[in-house]
């Protein structure tokens, strides 16, 4: 079996005022059916609308749907990395429709400040299965089993922003000057990583941190 994962842009950012705390939430499409995805992959609607039951019964009603920050590795969800947690999972058609609150964890707190600051969020769903080539299309077969459902920020957004900060001597705003230490500092993070992942772990703590700075 493959780790499948498939991203998604088409969500809307929602923030509701409760007791005086400003809560975020995420909702739109999560995962399409019947359609060829970007990554030349069909899941066929019978079988993510099973998964869909299934992961709403085992993980969406006992509050345990929750989800990270980034592009995991496997399909085991990191409680240290946890950035939300899914309220509602449902078909509309051959989309499925979905519902995350963005959770006041480490990783929940970048989510918020990028929101914050216009960076465009998006999802990216997680699961186990295999493929069949079905005229050049790679079909997701009976056996995926859906893991979670992450949150991916705009890939061209932390990108530009690394790769125009390592550009300049130093950042200058109204409250003082990011020393070019700090800035290499983020690029000794991001060389230092190991893998695809953390090197965009690395990209999403130098981009967040930077705009901590800033305020």
């Amino acid at each position: 079996m493959l780790l499948i994962t498939e991203n998604n842009d088409s969500v809307n950012l929602i923030t509701e005022d409760k007791d005086g705390t400003k809560n975020y939430f995420i909702e739109g499409i999560f995962m399409e059916a019947d359609k060829k995805n970007r990554n030349g992959r069909v899941y066929p609607k019978k079988i993510l609308e099973r998964e869909v039951e299934r992961y709403n019964e085992e993980f969406v009603k006992p509050n345990r749907a929750m989800g990270e920050l980034g592009h995991p590795d496997g399909p085991t969800v990191n409680l240290e990395r946890v950035s939300h947690i899914i309220k509602e999972l449902s078909g509309d058609g051959s989309n499925i429709m979905g519902k995350a609150k963005i959770l006041d964890t480490p990783y929940g707190k970048i989510v918020k400040n990028l929101i914050d600051e216009g960076v465009k969020i998006g999802v990216s769903s997680r699961g186990m299965g295999s493929l069949k080539n079905v005229e050049g299309v790679n079909e997701v077969q009976e056996d995926f089993i859906l893991s979670a459902v992450d949150i991916v920020a705009d890939p061209s957004a932390p990108n530009a922003f690394v790769e125009g900060i390592m550009e300049g001597k130093e950042w200058v705003w109204n409250n003082g000057v990011l020393q070019p230490r700090i800035i290499e500092s983020y690029k000794d993070r991001i060389e230092k990583a190991r893998n695809k992942r953390e090197i965009q772990e690395a990209k999403l703590y130098a981009f967040a941190d930077f705009l901590s700075k800033l305020r």
